[in-house]
């Protein structure tokens, strides 16, 4: 069986903002669990490093909290896509997809520009 990569440093946060778009509100469990079942289990998801994301995410106004019951009856913080979120989702696929055609040209058989 594989073993698990870490999430890269720069895309946790569009991973959680286009999880929250495909799902709508998730707690922090909710999201670090589709992030990991999304990559296949590929991917684990470190909880020191989600929280701060969170943080982060909510403190820059892309994300709002609110608190609620679990599935299972516990309380938690229940995360959603704000508008600025939904914009901000957007910017950062694009962004994304531009790195990675850039990286994509350093790892394509030796062409001439």
């Amino acid at each position: 069986m594989a073993e698990k990569t870490d999430v890269w440093q720069g895309t946790l946060a569009l991973m959680v903002l286009k999880t929250l778009e495909t799902m709508g509100p998730l707690h922090g469990y909710g999201i670090a669990r589709r992030i990991e079942q999304t990559s296949g289990d590929a991917l684990a998801v470190n909880y020191g490093t989600l929280y701060p994301a969170l943080l982060k995410l909510e403190q820059e106004g892309y994300i709002s909290a609110k608190w609620g019951v679990s599935d299972n009856n516990r309380r938690a913080k229940y995360y959603s896509l704000t508008r600025a979120g939904k914009k901000q989702v957007g910017k950062e696929a694009q962004q994304w997809e531009q790195t990675s055609e850039i990286i994509a040209r350093f790892l394509a058989p030796e062409t001439r520009f």
